[in-house]
């Protein structure tokens, strides 16, 4: 099997009209200024000598949110610089970011021809409400129209989509999963919001009009939207934002995130959970007084059994009063465990 590898170019901003009350691409993506040919070559240099792997399989991806809504000759230059590596057998494919209402047949012939493979949405809520609360200028209708053209075009569709937007509940994040599900995409990135130092969201939250979500409320709303992910064998590919100089504690010096759900392993506090629920599950069909089992799993779990600061061991000995040793097994299957009662009350 080809290990994967992302050669990230993030193009912030440049083709968006749109001044979202989330949004300081700049900030988020840690870069500041605009891209040029030379940044995409020399970055795709840059990465390609640090690969070692030589089975592998390398995609050049422009981040950023509006690809797309970029000038032409622009966008064509940066395509044309990563297609280079893609005829001389260094790079195999490219995917983009854009936003859904900047994705059309002519835009999709364009991007066909330059080898890109994945085309990503920032759609963030199936809710015309809350778009427009949030500022988006486009409505699920376009992302509907958008995704069903990538998906006739044979590019492999991705969605993007936000957990604590303005006046967003928990049941309006299940019903967009929901409604992404019908749309068939193959991957989704997950980003809980977190208030931006020169954003709308900052002055609305310094006024009170925007409550940030916590790090428990969003380890919450992101879990169940997983599970409906899972289900359908979607893949989520990432949960939080990348960490840079400027995303980081809101208690370091030079971040640039006033408050909300931050954490440098939001993804590994998720997946914790999502394993403590399904070790828990099992432990309550054991039908007697448990006083320490045997969890095996295979090696790449471990942390995940034992939990961030090890608090799913810490929390399972608080609730059940159970001592748990976890034994690493190559045997068993990658998301699996099995437990073995030691000792009973």
């Amino acid at each position: 099997m080809k290990k994967e590898y992302i050669i990230p170019i993030f193009v912030p901003n440049l083709g968006c009209p749109m001044d979202c009350s989330f949004c300081s691409q700049k900030k988020i993506t840690g870069q500041q200024t605009n891209v040029t040919v030379d940044d995409v070559r020399n970055t795709i240099e840059y990465y390609l000598k640090n690969f070692k792997d030589d089975n592998k399989y390398v995609e050049v991806a422009f981040f950023g949110g509006s690809f797309t809504g970029i000038d032409k000759r622009i966008q064509n230059e940066l395509l044309e610089a990563a297609n280079e590596y893609i005829t001389a057998k260094k790079v195999n494919s490219i995917r983009i970011s854009t936003r859904p209402d900047y994705i059309n047949k002519d835009i999709l012939k364009r991007l066909k021809k330059y080898n890109v493979k994945t085309i990503e949405l920032g759609v963030q809520s199936s809710n015309n409400y809350i778009l427009a609360k949030s500022k988006r200028g486009h409505t699920f209708e376009d992302v509907k129209k958008a995704s069903k053209l990538i998906r006739l075009y044979g590019f492999k569709l991705g969605h993007q989509m936000m957990v604590g937007l303005p006046d967003s509940t928990e049941l309006d994040e299940i019903n967009t999963a929901k409604d992404l599900i019908k749309l068939k995409p193959k991957m989704v990135r997950i980003y809980p919001v977190l208030v931006i130092k020169g954003t709308e969201l900052e002055r609305e939250y310094k006024k009170g009009e925007y409550i940030s979500l916590g790090i428990e409320q969003a380890v919450e709303r992101c879990k169940e939207i997983i599970y409906l992910f899972r289900k359908k064998n979607i893949d989520v590919i990432r949960v939080g934002l990348q960490n840079t100089s400027e995303i980081t504690d809101p208690k370091e010096a030079g971040s640039d995130v006033v408050a909300g759900p931050y954490h440098p392993a939001f993804r590994q506090l998720v997946e914790d959970s999502m394993w403590y629920e399904s070790m828990a599950e099992k432990i309550k069909k054991i039908n007697m007084k448990v006083k320490e089992v045997e969890i095996s799993v295979n090696p790449e779990n471990v942390n995940n059994v034992i939990g961030h600061k090890k608090e799913n061991v810490v929390k399972l000995k608080e609730i059940y009063d159970l001592d748990v040793n976890v034994k690493p097994n190559e045997n068993i299957k990658p998301g699996k465990f099995e437990i073995k009662v030691i000792e009973t009350y």
